[in-house]
């Protein structure tokens, strides 16, 4: 059933977000492109997936019957096994490729295909237990960033109209409700407003470059849709408090001491890391989706029905 699941209303809306920003801002994002960076991203993640559920597989025949019993009450626990869940579910992955389409631009297709592919794999190499710590769409972008020649981000592409700011936090809005992660978007723009606010009366500039600098289409998408990431974000609420002042204190420096215009981008990337410390110093039960899925792929027995669906064709 379609939007039964708080990700469906986030491809809803990040699509539109998509068709929106090229009807109306003009730009120069080539159909193609989004086209490999969905199919690259889903591709990425339905390969890591049965390559997991794979290595579960042997691990749990080679430990015998009893610690396969033992994996899947530990592990599994609530988990449907109809037949819609067998394979890993796309959901996490769509929301990455249409992230990096929204974001990150590209002269070539290579390029995306790089980011979209490294930013899925990034939830399967970097991880501390169950959970990753880098937000996939950041992480690729940041790739992107690092290995290619022709990648770039264009925090201004949204520009400063004011209706983009009510849709993004309209429709943000109803998915932070849903998943609780208000107190990250709040902590961060609170946090960053100030720090900008403090520097405006500083250097004795008007208002209005105040505002200029916060009237961001790119800045709310951030805060609204990245930095809220439930599953890679501390667990408790005083470490993502924490965690959102830390990155707005880092954006703030980057951006107006070293004028690195994708300041955002770099502040989380460089403090994801953080969220590990963070869960240690405050325990907080782990955010599941609605459906309870597991990112790495389904319970164990999924696993081993998509592996005999692979090796029988």
């Amino acid at each position: 059933m379609l939007l039964k699941d708080i990700r469906d209303y986030q491809i809803l809306f990040l699509g539109l977000f998509l068709v929106l920003g090229i009807g109306t801002r003009d730009w120069t994002l080539r159909p193609e492109l989004i086209g490999v960076a969905i199919a690259t991203s889903l591709a990425t993640q339905w390969i890591l997936s049965l390559v997991t559920c794979t290595e579960r597989l042997a691990l749990s025949e080679a430990e015998g019957s009893r610690s396969i019993s033992h994996w899947s009450l530990a592990n599994n626990k609530g988990q449907m096994t109809n037949d819609k869940k067998q394979m890993p579910n796309l959901r996490s992955a769509l929301i990455t490729s249409l992230g990096l389409s929204l974001l990150l631009r590209a002269d070539h297709w290579t390029t995306m295909a790089i980011a979209a592919a490294i930013a899925i794999a990034s939830k399967f190499i970097f991880r501390v237990g169950d959970k990753h710590f880098f937000n996939p769409a950041n992480f690729g972008i940041i790739s992107a960033l690092i290995l290619t020649p022709d990648a770039w981000v264009s925090p201004g592409q949204w520009g400063e109209e004011w209706w983009y700011g009510l849709l993004f936090l309209g429709t943000g809005g109803m998915i932070l409700q849903r998943i609780g992660r208000w107190d990250t978007t709040a902590a961060f723009l609170g946090s960053y407003s100030l720090l900008e606010a403090i520097r405006n009366f500083w250097l004795g500039w008007t208002w209005d470059v105040y505002w200029h600098r916060l009237m961001s289409g790119s800045l709310l998408l951030f805060a609204l849709f990245m930095i809220t990431d439930p599953r890679s974000i501390p667990n408790s609420r005083i470490g993502r408090v924490v965690w959102a002042v830390c990155i707005a204190g880092l954006t703030f420096i980057l951006r107006n001491y070293f004028f690195v215009s994708t300041a955002v981008f770099w502040a989380l990337f460089a403090l994801a890391p953080l969220s590990i410390l963070l869960d240690v110093f405050w325990l907080a039960p782990r955010f599941t989706w609605q459906e309870k899925d597991e990112e790495a792929g389904e319970e164990l027995h999924s696993c081993t029905d998509a592996i005999h669906r692979v090796s029988s064709l």
